[in-house]
């Protein structure tokens, strides 16, 4: 029982730190096998276990099968046939069935800048259960007393720690640091990843400054259909806290890929179209 609830307890960490990760559980066996029904094991993405259903073969078949689940994002059962002609080429002569259920954040942020409006982005983020990571180069704005739930604080130059970040095909990018030319480097390397979304803060006298020295560097941000800048989505409003609730908006949008509008429906059952329709 107290293994049963360290993993769990294990999960539930992974969870909210937003790890992708897979609870394994013998659900059924038949014969003789290393575990009775109920053993449970974590399998993280990278093939790092807690727990064990029973070693050996089978338990390396598990891990392979888990961490192929987790990156497609897929659960399900598998069958395990414990004997020399089986999968598992074991000599228990027994079978196992293993569920895996995997839980997978569908994307993660990166939040360049740890100012106010950083912090709101970040709150929005975790209210969202959205993993979130945030980068400023000022230990007395990147730590854990203001980004509590934040998966990695990196306390570094935001443009620097782009690359320290691990940014993906899953990755969204917001740049809210404190200044023009900051911003500016950001975007630059921003460009340089895989990420799938780049959105960038200020006015749009700003911004076209910004692209336009930007392009002098042979990078070219009014091509590149990543970047949203100026970022979030037109709501109103100029506080840090409207202005993340705005930004997280456009990410969901995008992700989902969403147009944003107006979910009521008229009188007559039609529906209403875009904002100011």
């Amino acid at each position: 029982m107290n293994e049963s609830r360290n993993l769990i307890k294990m999960l539930g960490e992974a969870i909210d730190e937003g790890r992708s990760i897979a609870f394994l559980t013998v659900i059924a066996i038949d014969g003789s096998t290393p575990r009775c029904e109920g053993a449970k094991m974590l399998v993280y993405e990278n093939g790092s276990i807690e727990g064990t259903i029973g070693g050996g073969n089978i338990e390396a078949l598990a891990i392979k099968k888990a961490v192929e689940c987790v990156k497609k994002g897929e659960s399900g059962k598998f069958v395990f046939d414990l004997n020399p002609k089986g999968n598992t080429a074991m000599a228990c002569m027994g079978r196992m069935e293993v569920f895996i259920d995997v839980y997978k954040t569908p994307f993660k942020i990166l939040i360049l800048g740890a100012g106010h409006v950083g912090v709101k982005i970040a709150e929005a983020a975790f209210v969202s259960r959205y993993p979130y990571m945030v980068a400023d180069d000022r230990k007395e704005f990147a730590n854990k007393e203001r980004f509590p739930h934040a998966s990695n604080i990196i306390v570094q130059k935001p443009d620097k720690a782009i690359k320290l970040a691990g940014v993906d095909k899953n990755t969204y990018i917001v740049i809210v640091t404190r200044g023009h030319s900051l911003d500016k480097e950001c975007l630059i390397e921003a460009m340089k990843t895989k990420a799938v979304y780049i959105g960038m803060i200020g006015s749009l006298e700003k911004v076209e400054k910004i692209f336009k020295a930007v392009e002098k560097k042979k990078f070219y941000p009014f091509k590149d259909k990543r970047i949203y800048s100026p970022i979030g989505l037109n709501l109103g409003g100029k506080a840090p806290g409207e202005i993340a609730i705005s930004v997280l908006s456009q990410i969901m949008s995008v992700h989902y890929l969403r147009d944003a509008r107006h979910m009521a429906v008229k009188k007559d059952k039609t529906w209403i179209g875009a904002i100011g329709k």
